[in-house]
């Protein structure tokens, strides 16, 4: 027996919604799409499990790619305020050399 076609997540979307609507079993959806009751039925239970990860993401605070987000502007804030000190110790050094700046009056 050969593979099953391959069916969009779109498509596998739909169908685990009709299921799960009660517009159709499981053994319905198989015949109509020429896949197994097992497949059908894993479809299923992915969804379920990535909604139920889905709600607990939302509940426990900010998500990975917010996260890493929140560590990318501390370390950029914190090379700003670095950088921001090296120029103002250039600026005495130029001083001590160079004497007072016009605009420093």
């Amino acid at each position: 027996m050969g593979r099953p076609p391959v069916i969009p997540v779109e498509k596998k979307t739909r169908i685990v919604l009709s299921i799960l609507a009660g517009e159709m079993t499981i053994a319905e959806a198989a015949r109509r799409e020429k896949v197994s009751e097992q497949s059908i039925g894993r479809w299923k239970a992915d969804f379920l499990e990535a909604g139920k990860a889905g709600l607990a993401a939302g509940k426990s605070g900010p998500s990975t790619r917010e996260q890493q987000l929140e560590a990318e502007v501390t370390e950029l804030t914190q090379a700003l305020g670095e950088a921001a000190v090296e120029i103002r110790v250039w600026k005495k050094s130029a001083e001590g050399r160079l004497g007072p700046s016009r605009t420093s009056r």
